[in-house]
């Protein structure tokens, strides 16, 4: 299902069928502020297993992150950390920044099969917030596959339902994706380490 939802307003009757979508075990695909997400509930495994398959990783390998409302979600998944790190990510977030942190017992032990880490987003994306508010937990986050490396596929939401109508259950067309995704942060170290230079300034962890 291609499902029109407004990126400045979100329409609650539209959003709670997505969140229902979710509660169910769907996997639906979504606008964040750089490319367009796949995700599922944090607490659905087999949902979690379906976008590993969609993306033909193995689940215990894959480095997917999870989406919160905002840093007062991190006690619940993240161990304690240096008071420098939730500075970092106050100044930054929400934004397009992953920052991978220790996680503990509270995520699902899929996540953790092969590390003890976790990468947390808090994207600058209204629908994308108001789902992970109204489902009242997280949302797993991955970006959508792209093998062919077509612009067009990854920013346009009604070539990118064409292609995974069959493989998720809801696609949102939140408007045109980007095609940059976000700069990841491990912090899960004592010094900050760059994994991946994206979307999100450098500078501005300074």
């Amino acid at each position: 299902m291609l499902l029109n939802i407004h990126p400045d307003s979100p329409n609650p009757r539209e959003m709670k069928q997505v969140v229902e979508c979710l509660r169910d075990g769907g996997v639906v695909i979504y606008p964040t502020d750089t490319v367009y997400g796949i995700g599922c509930d944090l607490n659905k495994q087999r949902s979690i297993e379906r976008i590993a398959q969609i993306k033909a990783i193995d689940p215990e390998k894959a480095h997917f992150s999870i989406i919160c409302l905002d840093l007062s979600h991190l006690s619940d998944f993240c161990k304690p950390f240096d008071n420098r790190i939730y500075k970092v990510m106050r100044k930054v977030l929400p934004g397009p920044y992953t920052f991978i942190l220790e996680a503990n017992s509270n995520v699902p032990r899929i996540f953790k099969a092969r590390r003890k880490t976790i990468g947390i987003r808090v994207p600058d994306n209204k629908i994308a917030l108001a789902i992970v508010t109204q489902l009242g937990n997280p949302i797993v986050n991955t970006s959508i596959p792209n093998e062919d490396q077509l612009i067009e596929f990854i920013t346009d939401p009604e070539l990118i339902h064409e292609k995974y109508k069959n493989q998720v259950d809801i696609v949102i067309n939140g408007g045109v994706g980007g095609i940059e995704p976000s700069t990841v942060i491990d912090c899960s170290k004592q010094e900050f380490e760059i994994i991946r230079q994206g979307l999100g300034e450098i500078e501005s962890l300074i």
